[in-house]
């Protein structure tokens, strides 16, 4: 029989349409309070188990235990089986019952073992309250999850209860007020810290790793190691050696994660508590047995318990990665989902758009029929609109097929002088360069570049109908060439209105104009990320410098031959 879907032993049920729906007063009334009984009830038993070893084997300052761990058992299984309040009251009840009958089974009298029941439940209520209320998710994968877990349950919790218990206990028997309250304290936050980050650590996704051989082959030696480690440093040892524990409970947390280090500490404390309150090892001549208990209490919680936000900043570092790695891999098929859609597009707007050319052309030139000067007009307008639309189709593919990796350079020495001199003339021919006047500055011989020429011509082309398009108003566009340590930079200037640094940081994102869209200015915002990727797939960069009302600088630099 399963314990409980809480506790990751179960596969849950998948919900149907009548269990999503809200129960009814009737169904509510006759819901059983505990549907997996048996996991409170084996609760309340180890609640009275642990008080017996605890109180017969960890008692140090008069009557209270210098190691507990019913607190802890009975808060995790409460947080991570809860359904409700009739089930909270229910377990509560259960689990008061169990801390009642093991300090019966102890001896203790009745009037101190209902004051230590009480005194334990306030404990055990606060603590589930402050994990529900500062850490609701229960996670201890991130360190403020664990962080919010060990400051509310573990170590505020507990105080209260120590409060009540010291001052009933001074009632009683004149007991040390400030002894009883740091052993319970100490002793009582030791067992919510390390049973209660056990228990939450303990879930499916934790135990999973633990399905490779080799995996439980790690975990048992480390664990091993450690127990021998602790034996040698908290019972043989005369002096402190607790340093030599530390970088195994290190080793621990970075290899086993949370549950690994959880189960370390536990390991670890057991020994170190329990060898002190025996008089072994190097707290043996520090006093009392209440004394010794405390040093090593206080060495457990400053010294070894912080390493366990170490693995829940580990674990965390490995949920952020696993998230990366997953968008990054939504984000590779969603681009090359979009190269396949913009290059069929592009395939599809080719054919026909080629006929159309003709027709106007046929159209134009009077082949079909005559034609007056109106329709000449429209037919030239025809063939000019279709001709650009035959560009961006060639633009399409070519973006598609460069972030699909299908773009093919060809490295050569390739003379930058020729190359500018072939840009500037054609780009002197554009319609929109009339008024323009198109300079070069570059030395004729020795300015050679690895590139390819072609490709290279297409950038410094995107480039240079960009600068007479939007930066022609300054009457001047300027191809320059100089040479910088081991490469060769290109730069295309216009005298235009210039760009802001919001406008620059978004300059080489695809199908993005700045806003003018609206305007009489012809584009598709395509260019300047094609050039972007033609440059790196040669090995070079690209970039622009640029103030608003002092024009625009593109560069391009490549390597020299």
């Amino acid at each position: 029989m399963p314990l409980s879907p809480a506790l990751d032993v179960a596969k849950p049920a998948r919900p149907d349409a009548a269990s999503m729906r809200p129960a009814t007063v009737t169904e509510r009334v006759s819901e059983p309070v505990f549907s997996q009984p048996l996991v409170p009830i084996l609760t309340a038993v180890g609640v009275a188990l642990l008080i017996v070893l605890s109180i017969n084997f960890a008692r140090t300052a008069g009557l209270v235990a210098a190691l507990w761990g019913a607190g802890g058992l009975a808060t995790v299984v409460w947080l991570r089986t809860s359904r409700g309040n009739v089930y909270d009251l229910a377990y509560g009840g259960l689990v008061a019952l169990g801390i009642l009958v093991g300090e019966f089974l102890v001896g203790n009298p009745p009037l101190l073992s209902v004051m230590f029941t009480v005194a334990n439940m306030i404990e055990i209520v606060l603590a589930v309250t402050l994990a529900r209320r500062f850490a609701p998710g229960l996670n201890l994968s991130t360190v403020t999850g664990c962080g919010r877990f060990l400051l509310g349950a573990a170590l505020i919790a507990p105080v209260p209860a120590a409060l009540f218990a010291a001052l009933c206990l001074y009632a009683m028997s004149g007991a040390d007020i400030g002894a009883s309250f740091q052993t319970w304290w100490f002793g009582h936050a030791l067992g919510l810290a390390i049973i209660g980050t056990f228990g939450l650590a303990l879930t499916r996704g934790h135990m999973q790793v633990l399905r490779r051989p080799w995996k439980v082959v790690e975990t048992l030696v480390l664990l091993g190691l450690l127990t021998a480690a602790s034996v040698l440093v908290f019972w043989f040892a005369t002096v402190p050696m607790s340093f030599i524990v530390i970088p195994l409970l290190i080793l621990i947390a970075v290899r086993l994660r949370v549950l690994g280090i959880a189960t370390a500490l536990m390991i670890t404390t057991v020994i170190a508590v329990g060898s002190a309150m025996l008089g072994h090892g190097p707290f043996a001549l520090s006093g009392e047995v209440a004394d010794r208990a405390v040093l090593a209490q206080v060495m457990v919680l400053l010294g070894f318990l912080p390493i366990l936000l170490v693995a829940a900043l580990l674990e965390e570092r490995d949920l952020l990665a696993e998230r990366a790695r997953a968008g990054q891999v939504r984000a590779e098929r969603a681009s090359e989902a979009k190269s396949r859609l913009l290059a069929n597009v592009a395939h599809e707007i080719k054919s026909p758009v080629g006929g159309i050319i003709g027709i106007g052309e046929l159209w134009k030139s009077g082949q079909i029929g005559e034609v007056t000067d109106a329709q000449k007009d429209m037919a030239d307008m025809l063939v000019r609109t279709s001709r650009q639309i035959e560009a961006l189709s060639h633009d399409l593919l070519d973006v598609a097929r460069a972030e699909s990796g299908a773009v093919k350079v060809d490295l050569r020495p390739t003379d930058v002088h020729g190359v500018l001199e072939d840009v500037a003339r054609v780009t002197a021919l554009r319609p929109d360069a009339a008024g323009v006047r198109i300079e070069m500055e570059c030395a004729v011989d020795g300015m050679v570049v690895l590139a390819d020429s072609q490709r290279l011509a297409q950038v410094l082309g995107n480039l240079s109908s960009n600068a007479v398009k939007y930066g022609g108003s300054g009457g001047v566009v300027t191809l320059k060439a100089i040479r910088v340590t081991g490469a060769v930079r290109i730069e295309v200037i216009d005298r235009g209105p210039g760009l802001s640094p919001e406008k620059q940081a978004q300059l080489f994102e695809p199908f993005n104009r700045l806003g003018l869209e609206r305007s009489t200015i012809e584009g598709h915002g395509i260019g300047l990320a094609l050039a972007k990727r033609l440059v790196e797939l040669q090995r070079g960069d690209i970039g622009v410098v640029s103030e608003p009302g002092a024009g625009a600088t593109f560069w391009v630099e490549l390597p020299a031959a």
